[in-house]
């Protein structure tokens, strides 16, 4: 099991830049997938980008893609979500989740990843 925390979100402008961190604890931390998801007020949580154990692998969304990054650094057991270019409808609460299972590699389905942050909130103002 991983326990997962997320940081950095906030409220910022159209155009502008936010950083998301998830400091994860947990022996298993190096060896799972990990992906970011968002939910807006009244709609679904939605897959947003995922990145397999090591790091060589990213995948994102069309909606995002070509503006947010995924990354992660094991030795501090971490994972991030570059965000640029921010637009009003990236609004909502981001969570990470960890998938323990799958064997390291990432998934876009949110039933294929085991623990879940608690969220961070991104609010972009036009």
């Amino acid at each position: 099991q991983v326990q997962l925390v997320e940081s950095g979100g906030g409220l910022v402008q159209a155009g502008g830049s936010l950083r998301l961190s998830c400091a994860a604890s947990g022996r298993t931390f190096s060896r799972s997938a990990m992906g970011w998801f968002r939910q807006a007020p009244g709609k679904e949580r939605e897959f947003v980008a995922a990145i397999n154990w090591s790091g060589s692998s990213t995948y994102y969304a069309d909606s995002v893609k070509g503006r947010f990054t995924i990354s992660r650094d094991n030795a501090k057991n971490t994972v991030y979500l570059q965000m640029n270019s921010l637009k009003p409808e990236s609004t909502a609460v981001y969570y990470c989740a960890a998938r323990t299972s799958g064997r390291g590699t990432w998934s876009t389905f949110r039933d294929d990843y085991d623990d879940w942050g608690q969220g961070t909130q991104v609010t972009v103002s036009s």
